[in-house]
């Protein structure tokens, strides 16, 4: 037992200098952790955290150094692009001035011949065979020019012929022997007799002129009549020859062609009276079939009884052409509205007279003449009718304008440079873009009419393909 006292002892004693140990290496490390230089090592780092902090801050509520984006010459705002670029991106320079613009609904619509007067149907005055065809289909003529020579075979024509000469004969034998009398002594021909011969006389006259009626009726000309009594021969042959115009429509004033369309006989071919010889077209003025929705009446109405001016553009493979490509008709007038709606579609058409002109005129080798109107029926347009007017906006070009997320930019040449400019669009269709007043842009300023998309993307390529700065600003 007094053994074990001892050796107890010892090792609480050895456990108390471990526990001190361990205590004093513990405070002697806290010492050296906390102490002065770490503080101010520590203090300085929290400094130059704080600083940059401050400096971010600053950026981005518009303090000190403007934010690298906002400038409109800094980095990311603007990109140079040498010539050779502008012409891959195909950048056209537009010069921004302020002018009105009328805002317009888009209606489609049809290029269509007028009903009774664009084409004219040539037929057959005389049953007989067709010897010669003097046109083709295509070709160009003009008033009075012969189109067809026929061999006649009508009977009435042989008959009311030789009606006429017998008539014509039978009074030149009448006015011999009056003429013959009248020179006799008086008293040698009773009186009675020159009295029936002055009758006689004038019954042929009146059978020769009925004669000749007949005769142009059946589709002989004045000259044809005339050659026949002076002659004393049946005219066998007959020319059919273009009609005239009657120039109805205000661009149809002036003399102008026929178009053959069709010739639906053949050389050697027997017509009987009345059968068509040749389609002509006159196309010198056409209409515009506007198909409206029904709730569009009472607009186009009012626009008519205004008067005012409708526009128009070709339409091609769904999109129509831009005014630069010189495509646009403008100056049109409705005509009249349909008084039917269509029961299927619920279509309101309304009609516009479109006057034409020649775009091309020609001859070929031949001496024959061709010519080709800027309008033809079947042409798909699109017309605008006019709405609101907008006083003193910039209009530019629709492809003038990109749309990036909530924002809208244009780019603005400044030397080789090109800015980025946000703005806002009151109001844009398929055609233009009218902006919407203020905004950094200003008369006389030339911004990317055509290639602006292409430059944005030049420009996102630059910042590093990366998201747009201004595409959201989530900071």
């Amino acid at each position: 037992m007094n053994m074990r006292l001892p050796r107890l002892r010892s090792i609480l004693l050895i456990a108390t200098v471990v526990v001190v140990l361990v205590a004093a290496g513990a405070a002697a490390a806290t010492y050296r952790l906390w102490s002065p230089w770490a503080i101010a090592k520590l203090e300085e780092l929290r400094d130059r955290t704080s600083v940059a902090a401050d400096a971010g801050r600053a950026g981005h509520d518009g303090e000190g150094d403007d934010h690298a984006g906002h400038d409109h010459g800094a980095e990311g705002e603007s990109i140079h692009l040498s010539d050779a670029a502008l012409k891959n991106v195909g950048f056209e320079p537009f010069a921004l001035e302020l002018r009105p613009y009328e805002k317009s609904t888009a209606i489609p619509a049809l290029v269509v011949e007028r009903p009774g007067r664009s084409q004219l149907l040539v037929t057959a005055p005389l049953t007989g065979v067709v010897t010669q065809i003097h046109v083709i289909q295509g070709v160009a003529i003009s008033e009075g020019d012969p189109l067809f020579e026929l061999r006649l075979t009508h009977e009435d024509l042989v008959q009311s012929q030789s009606d006429l000469l017998k008539t014509a004969e039978a009074l030149s034998v009448v006015e011999r022997e009056l003429a013959r009398l009248k020179t006799l002594d008086p008293g040698v021909v009773a009186g009675k007799r020159l009295l029936e011969l002055e009758y006689e006389l004038q019954k042929l006259r009146a059978t020769l002129e009925s004669d000749r009626q007949t005769l142009l009726l059946h589709g002989l000309t004045e000259e044809d009549v005339a050659g026949i009594l002076q002659s004393r021969k049946l005219v066998q042959f007959i020319t059919v020859k273009a009609p005239a115009h009657d120039h109805a429509g205000e661009n149809c004033k002036e003399d102008h062609r026929f178009t053959v369309a069709q010739v639906p006989v053949k050389k050697g071919q027997l017509v009987e009276l009345g059968a068509p010889l040749a389609t002509l077209a006159d196309h010198c003025e056409l209409y515009v079939e506007g198909m409206a929705f029904e709730d569009d009446a009472d607009e186009l109405r009012q626009a008519m009884v205004e008067g005012r001016k409708l526009s128009a553009t070709f339409s091609s493979a769904g999109r129509s052409q831009s005014a630069e490509g010189g495509s646009v008709i403008t100056g049109l007038s409705i005509l009249y509205l349909a008084d039917t709606v269509d029961p299927d579609s619920r279509a309101f058409r309304f009609y516009v007279s479109l006057p034409n002109e020649i775009a091309a005129d020609r001859r070929d080798a031949s001496g024959l003449r061709f010519l080709d109107w800027r309008f033809k029926p079947g042409q798909r347009m699109t017309l605008r009718a006019p709405l609101e007017t907008f006083e003193k906006r910039f209009v530019l070009p629709a492809n003038a304008v990109v749309d990036d997320g909530a924002e809208t930019f244009v780019y603005r040449q400044n030397g080789d440079a090109f800015e980025r400019v946000p703005v806002h669009v009151a109001m844009r269709d398929d055609r233009f873009a009218v902006l919407g007043p203020g905004g950094d842009l200003f008369p006389g300023d030339v911004v990317a009419g055509a290639g602006a998309y292409q430059i944005h993307l030049a420009l996102k390529n630059q910042a590093g393909g990366g998201a747009d700065p201004h595409a959201g600003h989530s900071h």
